[in-house]
């Protein structure tokens, strides 16, 4: 039923069925997303390319672009937003942001019921004031939207000027411009919209609903099964969303944090591993342990070392064996930037890529003793593994697998487009960061390649084993996957100066 003030129905009043050829348009905020407001993907944008000091500039000005938004204008309001947030950034560093970070808050934020019917329909086409390069990824990639009509930046030399291309911000009048420059003389057959300003694109459409302003405290986000592609991969250190009073949070933590995550890393390198436990807990860093650990390997030439294979959640998962463990334990590493050598309390090795170099290499640290590998090559933030690597099944029998899971409320310790050495340190500025190590049965003998197994049979059994462990799903994507999805490269790095063995730190 329509309202005075909105001459619409309301989307719950809309049919999904039968929709398979039909075209519908939607708005973004608070339409096909819960939330109304459009600061917190801005703030994120800020941060990630900016640093604090941009997310500051933005808040700051936020308080204005509130004022112009509800008391002057929309378009004014938004304009200060994107001014405030994009002035002078590269323009492939937003896309970057676009493709890599912002699917992941905007994927937990998508509205159950404009959903429904925006999924029903045949060709989908969303019409946003939000600036179209922060926007246009998400909607197509994990939408599956056929096409996006959004606020065009203005660009000079490859960077951002802050401004806005023409015809201005999409809002009101504008939109109506734009969707009826994209379907000429073609009515869309559906238009779902939220607010007085979406009304001239909505009365463009066979048939128009509108989405309630309270359903943001009502509804409950769609879940993540339910989209076309589920966000598997996701880069960026804020794990909440930038809301102004988080934001304002971040700003203010993180002196005190930066100053709390060096204290923390002091203790960790300096302290004898068996005091790192109690010390990390005496810093806020809560460490838990499960199962049995492997008591250690007594040395003889004919003994090998245990070779622990654990999930891989951050660069700091042989850091918290060994802290779970009481004792240092080497591990094998891809690749690790030379600040995190230096600061390291425990031996790695880096994997040359190279099947039979890495092999023996394996093979010789296991005759000195027990060693931490993480088979899966790199990180990966969501309940999901990727796929094992053989190769360290075809050179011990001696396998128990350790399911490692940190929990952390305010930011990442891992990311595939910045500075690795800031990895540890973030994940430490964390106000109380938590690792729970999980140590599992040892492999016995008929499940290895001593009693006729394949490599990958016995890669893929520890897989599903730590997968069933933490309630995980297994993958079959590799480090390449996540690279080529977040980085645009393969996740290769070029070879850098050999430094000594003994202070390398990592997987």
């Amino acid at each position: 039923m329509a309202t005075a003030s909105f001459p619409f129905p309301c989307v719950e009043k809309c049919a999904s069925i039968g929709r398979e050829k039909q075209t519908v348009v939607a708005d973004m905020d608070g339409t096909l997303l819960i939330g109304r407001s459009s600061f917190p993907y801005f703030a994120l944008v800020a941060f990630e390319v900016g640093g604090v000091l941009r997310l500051l500039f933005l808040l700051l000005a936020s308080p204005l672009a509130g004022l112009l938004y509800y008391f002057v204008s929309e378009s004014a309001g938004i304009q200060v937003l994107i001014f405030a947030s994009f002035v002078g950034m590269k323009v492939s560093d937003i896309e970057s942001v676009a493709r890599a970070v912002l699917p992941k808050f905007y994927s937990s934020d998508v509205h159950p019921e404009s959903w429904r019917v925006f999924s029903s329909c045949g060709k989908r086409c969303v019409l946003t004031a939000n600036p179209r390069i922060m926007v246009e990824a998400f909607l197509k990639d994990f939408l599956g939207a056929d096409m996006v009509l959004g606020t065009e930046i203005g660009t000079y030399k490859g960077r951002a000027t802050g401004f806005v291309g023409n015809p201005g911000v999409l809002v009101g009048k504008n939109k109506a411009d734009a969707l009826q420059k994209a379907f000429a003389d073609t009515k869309p057959d559906v238009g779902l919209g939220d607010r007085l300003t979406d009304i001239p694109f909505m009365e463009m459409c066979k048939e128009g609903y509108f989405v309630r302003a309270k359903a943001e405290a009502e509804a409950k986000a769609v879940g993540s099964e339910k989209l076309p592609k589920p966000v598997i991969f996701h880069d960026g250190r804020l794990v909440q969303k930038p809301t102004p009073l988080m934001a304002l949070l971040i700003i203010l933590w993180i002196p005190i944090g930066f100053l709390l995550a060096c204290m923390r890393i002091a203790a960790g390198s300096l302290l004898p591993m068996p005091l790192v436990y109690h010390a990390f807990w005496a810093l806020g860093v809560r460490v838990t342990v499960k199962g049995t650990p492997p008591p250690p390997v007594k040395k003889s030439g004919s003994n090998s070392g245990v070779l622990f294979i654990c999930s891989h959640r951050t660069l700091l998962d042989p850091i918290f064996l060994s802290t779970a463990l009481g004792r240092p334990i080497p591990a094998v590493t891809y690749s690790v930037s030379r600040l995190s050598e230096i600061i390291s309390p425990i031996k790695t090795v880096r994997l040359s890529r190279d099947r039979a170099t890495d092999a023996s290499m394996i093979k010789k640290l296991l005759q000195e003793g027990d060693l931490a590998i993480c088979p899966e090559g790199t990180t990966c933030r969501e309940p999901f593994l990727l796929r094992f690597s053989a190769l360290f099944a075809e050179l011990t029998d001696q396998l128990v697998p350790v399911a490692m899971v940190n929990r952390m409320s305010m930011f990442h310790g891992t990311t595939a487009r910045g500075w690795k050495g800031m990895d540890p340190f973030y994940f430490f500025m964390n106000p109380s960061p938590a690792y729970e190590v999980t140590f599992l049965n040892k492999l016995p003998p008929e499940l290895t390649c001593a009693s006729g197994k394949s490599s990958h049979e016995v890669a893929n059994y520890i897989q599903r084993v730590i997968a069933a462990t933490l309630a995980y799903e297994c993958t079959s994507f590799t480090r390449k996957d996540k690279y080529r999805a977040l980085a645009g490269n393969d996740g290769t790095v070029a070879e850098k100066p050999k430094v000594s063995a003994d202070k390398v730190m990592g997987c």
